[in-house]
Formats: C-alpha cells, sequence, structure tokens
C-alpha cells in the first residue's frame, strides 16, 4: 500500500513538473531578440476568403496564416488574431521546433452583415553557436466583408468595388468604429489618460508600420525593437488570456487601444477582458 502512494505521489508530481514546463516553455516562446541579418522571411500571410455554407442563412469563412523562412531556425511560430465587427472571436497559435514553413488554415461558421478582420504576427528564434540568438518577424493582416441582408444578394469582398459595395463598407466601418469609440473613451477615462499628449492606434493597424513607416513618434532605428518587444508583452497578457480561478480571457473583448506617447518615450495598450475587467500595459522605449 505504501509503494503504492508513493507511486501515485511521484506520479503527480510529474504531471506537475510537465505542466508548468510547458507553461513557462509557452509563455516565452514570442521573445523579442536583434533582428537577424542572414534569415529572413521569404512569405508572410494572413488570408480570410468566403466560403458558401449549406443553408442561405450561413456562410462560411476561411482563416488562414502562412510564414517561410529562408531556413530552418530554432524555433518558429505564428500568432494569428481574429476580430469580427470589433470583438475578438479566435486566437491562432501554432509552433515548432527546426522549422522554416507554417501553414494554419481554420474555417468559421459566419451569419448576418459582418466584418472579419485577422492580423498575425510571424516570428522566428534564430540560434548561431551557443551564445549568439536572433530573431526574425513579420505582421500581416487581412480583412473581408460580408453583406447577408434580405435585401440584397450576399455579397463578399475586401474593397469597395461597387457603390453598393461602398455602401455596405461605410456603413459597416461607423457602426465598429462608434462601438470602439466608446469602449476606448471609457478606458482612457478610466486609467485618467491625458487628452492630446498620445496618438491613437487600433491593434488590427499594426501592420501597417515598418521601418520605413515606424510607429508614430518613434524612428525607424526603433521600429523593430519597440514592434517585437510589443508582441512579445501582448502575448504574454493578452494573447494567452489572463488565467485566474474566473476563467477569464480576452474573446469577446473589443479590439485593444494602442497610445503612442507624442514625446517618443513610451507606448501604452489599453483593453477590457470579458469580465469587464480593464487593463493597461506599458512599454518604454
Amino acid at each position: 500500500m505504501k509503494y503504492i502512494w508513493l507511486s501515485i505521489c511521484a506520479f503527480l508530481i510529474f504531471l506537475m513538473v510537465f505542466y508548468f514546463y510547458n507553461v513557462s516553455k509557452e509563455e516565452t516562446v514570442v521573445k523579442y531578440f536583434p533582428i537577424a541579418e542572414d534569415v529572413t522571411f521569404d512569405k508572410a500571410e494572413t488570408l480570410l476568403s468566403y466560403q458558401e455554407g449549406e443553408g442561405d442563412d450561413e456562410y462560411e469563412v476561411g482563416w488562414k496564416t502562412s510564414s517561410k523562412s529562408t531556413e530552418p531556425v530554432y524555433l518558429r511560430q505564428d500568432v494569428s488574431l481574429l476580430y469580427v465587427n470589433g470583438r475578438l472571436k479566435g486566437v491562432v497559435n501554432k509552433w515548432k521546433e527546426n522549422e522554416a514553413k507554417l501553414t494554419k488554415h481554420s474555417t468559421l461558421h459566419g451569419e448576418e452583415t459582418k466584418k472579419y478582420e485577422a492580423i498575425s504576427f510571424h516570428h522566428g528564434e534564430v540560434h548561431k553557436g551557443e551564445d549568439v540568438i536572433n530573431s526574425i518577424q513579420a505582421t500581416t493582416y487581412d480583412k473581408l466583408y460580408i453583406v447577408d441582408s434580405p435585401h440584397s444578394k450576399r455579397m463578399a469582398f475586401k474593397n469597395a468595388e461597387s457603390k453598393e459595395e461602398e455602401e455596405w463598407q461605410n456603413k459597416l466601418d461607423h457602426s465598429i468604429h462608434q462601438q470602439l469609440e466608446v469602449q476606448w473613451d471609457g478606458l482612457k477615462s478610466y486609467y485618467q489618460i491625458p487628452q492630446g499628449q498620445y496618438e491613437q492606434v487600433p491593434l488590427t493597424d499594426l501592420h501597417s508600420f515598418n521601418e520605413e513607416n515606424p510607429f508614430p513618434y518613434t524612428s525607424s532605428e526603433q521600429y523593430n525593437r519597440i514592434s517585437g518587444q510589443l508582441w512579445e508583452g501582448l502575448y504574454k497578457n493578452y494573447v494567452l488570456g489572463i488565467k485566474d480561478a474566473k476563467s477569464k480571457h480576452p474573446i469577446q473583448s473589443y479590439i485593444p487601444l494602442l497610445l503612442f506617447d507624442k514625446n517618443g518615450k513610451h507606448l501604452m495598450v489599453l483593453y477590457e477582458d470579458d469580465q469587464g475587467e480593464k487593463h493597461q500595459l506599458i512599454q518604454y522605449y
């Protein structure tokens, strides 16, 4: 009997060690290191696509992330966030060791008129020898408008090409922006953010910045470090969710707001989880 209890205890200890090892490893996967000079991405892409559904009132949305580095690296990871009408609906997080290529495809059930947005961070950890660690990174984005109205034929488009599509695009964008502004104003008021001190950028706009077009009030030389450390913080605090006894997480929450200090000293990330708890992340340059 004593031997059985010892075996059970040893097994439970093994499970605890295994669990905490995996959680710790997962939480530190996305980590910024100086950008590699001899390894880059051949390809990095986020793609949303429309697919017919089985019924007249249903359709499917394809959600694909893919990336390929010029050579296999120690650790490859793609993280993608999907927002529907401004609310987080899904997170894809795929990683492999000693790989160059990653591909992940998901299909979501959809109905009614909606705007779909997906933003992805593609990351690679490059080990050269025992002491030198570098990284590669890229941010990609895609959007898809699906109009499912009883008064018109179902439409799916990324950018309006007709007057009818333009009207629907403007209507959706305006409605979503109004909801986001209410959410963001509440967060700025809660954290007493001084008006006029920051330039605000939705998280879904991160793809529009690069070395040639750096973040507001920063320089091209700072871009890679700020972007890499920003995604490192987002992954740990936002993507992995808020793990506690109440199982709170950011699913169903609105798109986070990024605030760039006009003095070029720091940025903030403001968001609210599905339980209504507000969060503020601060990153100093």
